[in-house]
């Protein structure tokens, strides 16, 4: 990859604007990235279309019409996304026979409205039931930094097509931690807004009231410009109805004015990896948080994700889990089918809990305008590790990389996953949380510590390193 891969979507959009190059040019570049795809990330490529995109931005501006703020700039999507004319296969085997989407989903339409080009889709776990991207029909995808190790889940071929060079912007979902993990391993940007505040139309469902939609980027800038381009309300989506509340133009202003900053602790400390808790020690440090907190039983709230996952998801399949099972992957049939015998008590108490936790999270947020806690347990684990030690004792892999995030999911508030800036090691990241429709302040704090160099979108090795630590 050449420096030139690493550009960010505006620097891409600025040289087709400035007529240092073509949309053509830049997104041939990109079709050619994703024929070359060492890491596993995509499922899908359109080619067809995007060219026709370039070419017609190119006519444009060869006419002097006016074009989008992205125009030219390549992306992708996690292969949830419905792509008009293409099959929205959710990284499963029992949705390739399904009918071609008819149309874009709602946050992919509104981006390429803005010139952004879609070349293709990303791999990602079956259905967005997992963390690590190891999907049982496309084969895993590899962390492009040490291509032994997972990129993370479910959106990891979102991440690694961003941390890879191959686009510098995509989309992916987060339920329970899923663009979290994988920005924080592959060592990108990512953000988890509010929930209802992107539309999900068009994205595969899979926990109704724990599913996002959000951007991966390699510069805070344009994460919230992708944001931006995104947001409004979408008849489409019920969730959906909050007006439009941009922020990329004045994220500098708050990033430059004080920011109340505490350090969670307590479930968000244990069992973390040391170089996890060095990486937050940094971040806190530098944006002089001196206070640390805890969510009253934060540990709860991750249970009660745990408990809703299943069974909201079971209800979503249940008709081909009777009619297909063994076309899934035995994993996530597995963990399907217990959420569908699982009593409905269970979820009753999973969902009244949820006001609860909201409360007392209200309340530490009256002290704070962010919070820090670690968007992963560790760095990547290795592709196929089932285990890994956590407090001296051996856990699954799968089960465990979410303990940090379940319980920002399960009341739905907004997140940037920042990659500290540690050269020479595997990427990890930390989680900026905001309070409900606050994602200006988690992208102000995002952007102070990257224009202190603290925090950096990471350039893989060329090839790849052998495995490190």
């Amino acid at each position: 990859m050449s420096a030139a891969d690493f550009r960010s979507a505006q620097a891409v959009a600025a040289d087709v604007r400035e007529g240092r190059t073509t949309a053509r040019a830049e997104i041939e570049a990109a079709l050619a990235r994703a024929r070359d795809d060492r890491f596993n990330a995509y499922t899908a490529v359109f080619a067809e279309r995007a060219l026709a995109q370039a070419e017609a931005i190119d006519a444009d501006l060869a006419a002097g019409r006016p074009i989008g703020p992205l125009a030219g700039a390549p992306f992708a999507v996690k292969n949830l996304f419905d792509v008009e004319g293409a099959t929205t296969i959710a990284g499963s085997r029992i949705r390739r026979d399904a009918p071609p989407a008819e149309h874009d989903a709602t946050a992919a339409r509104r981006l390429t409205a803005a010139g952004a080009v879609l070349v293709g889709a990303l791999n990602m776990d079956e259905f967005a039931y997992g963390f690590v991207t190891e999907n049982a029909h496309d084969g895993p995808t590899r962390n492009p930094h040490d291509l032994t190790r997972i990129a993370g889940g479910s959106s990891g071929g979102s991440a690694a097509a961003v941390g890879g060079g191959l686009v510098p912007l995509t989309l992916g979902s987060d339920t329970n931690g899923s663009i979290r993990i994988p920005a924080s391993l592959c060592g990108v940007f990512g953000l988890k807004p509010t929930l209802g505040r992107l539309s999900r139309q068009g994205a595969f469902p899979f926990v109704e009231s724990l599913d996002h939609v959000g951007p991966f980027a390699r510069s805070v800038a344009d994460l919230a410009l992708a944001y931006d381009l995104m947001q409004g309300p979408d008849p489409l989506d019920p969730l959906c109805r909050r007006p439009a509340e941009p922020v990329a133009l004045r994220l500098q202003a708050i990033a430059d004015a004080p920011l109340r900053v505490g350090v969670l602790g307590g479930w968000f400390a244990q069992g973390a990896f040391p170089q996890v808790l060095e990486a937050l020690e940094i971040v806190a440090d530098a944006l002089q948080a001196k206070r640390g907190v805890g969510l009253p039983d934060a540990e709860l709230a991750r249970a009660a994700a745990f408990c809703l996952t299943p069974i909201e998801a079971a209800h979503l399949h249940w008709p081909d889990l009777k009619a297909r099972p063994l076309d899934y992957d035995p994993a996530v049939r597995d963990r399907l089918l217990a959420g569908a015998l699982a009593p409905e008590a269970v979820a009753e108490a999973a969902r009244r809990y949820r006001p609860m936790f909201r409360d007392a999270v209200r309340r530490v947020f009256e002290d704070f305008d962010v919070l820090l806690a670690p968007a992963s347990v560790c760095p990547a684990p290795g592709i196929g590790q089932a285990t890994m030690e956590m407090d001296g004792q051996q856990v699954s892999v799968r089960k465990n990389l979410g303990a940090y995030t379940q319980p920002i999911s399960y009341i739905g508030l907004p997140v940037v996953a920042a990659p500290v800036n540690r050269p020479g090691k595997l990427p990890i990241g930390v989680q900026i949380i905001a309070p409900a429709w606050r994602e200006d302040l988690a992208l102000a704090a995002a952007l102070r510590l990257e224009q202190a160099g603290v925090v950096a979108a990471h350039r893989p090795p060329s090839p790849p390193a052998e495995p490190s630590r």
